[in-house]
């Protein structure tokens, strides 16, 4: 299998119960680059940060290898992270601007993804979904340590604290988490902001991620959250190796 034929949609919706959308995606086929960036909940300007890193993403010009690519994601994203936090300070203390992001990087054979905080990127292969990213968030840590189990965590009440994002200053050497695997042909993967994996259940989304109709995944995902009542704003990019 060589350069394989890629497909992707996204969309982007505000929820319905929130009056702005914080949200943001990429799309660049062109390049193999996709991406969601969902604004921190509760901090200020969440719009701003996640705005930063598409643009950022957005601007990468093609023509790059796929480790360039690599490279030239992590050095705009670690930039982004710096002006951001620069950013906060100017608006004075106690402020936060940032945002969670997952990127997904495609070429020839082989699928890369970064993470910081809980948008999620899933693959669905042979009919069976699997999510690929390790939220970085306060509840996956008690699901690790064991004090909560993994079927009661999207309803904790603390769901919504993460402990990595860019912009944030949980921590001074900010980091993306990776992971690289083999592309196969018949693979969907799907970014998300966590106002779509805390809303749908996974059989649904494995579901309407799988569907060859005549709406796109990601039309047809963001429709099933917003019949849900998505309390969030909503951001699916869904990418197909022909």
């Amino acid at each position: 299998m060589t350069a394989p034929r890629i497909v992707s949609w996204g969309k982007t919706d505000p929820g319905k119960k929130r009056g702005h959308n914080e949200d943001t995606f990429v799309d660049r086929p062109d390049l193999g680059l996709w991406a969601v960036a969902d604004g921190a909940g509760g901090h200020s300007a969440g719009e701003v940060a996640s705005g930063m890193i598409a643009e950022a993403l957005e601007s990468i010009p093609p023509g790059l290898s796929a480790s360039e690519l690599l490279a030239e994601v992590r050095l705009r994203i670690a930039d982004t992270h710096n002006a951001l936090r620069d950013e906060a300070a100017r608006r004075g203390n106690n402020v936060t601007i940032a945002s969670t992001i997952v990127v997904m990087m495609a070429r020839n054979e082989h699928f890369a993804c970064l993470w910081a905080g809980d948008s999620r990127a899933y693959l669905l292969r042979d009919g069976e979904l699997r999510q690929i990213t390790r939220d970085h968030s306060l509840v996956q840590e008690l699901v690790d340590a064991g004090v909560v189990r993994p079927e009661d965590a999207e309803k904790h009440p603390r769901a919504n604290v993460i402990t990595r994002a860019v912009g944030a200053d949980m921590d001074d050497d900010f980091e993306m988490e990776k992971i690289s695997d083999r592309l196969m042909p018949g693979d969907r993967f799907m970014l998300c902001s966590d106002g779509l994996c805390k809303t749908l259940p996974a059989d649904e989304i494995a579901t309407l991620l799988a569907s060859h109709g005549e709406v796109s995944p990601s039309d047809a995902l963001i429709a099933a959250a917003l019949e849900m009542n998505a309390s969030d704003n909503v951001t699916v990019v869904a990418v197909e190796v022909g």
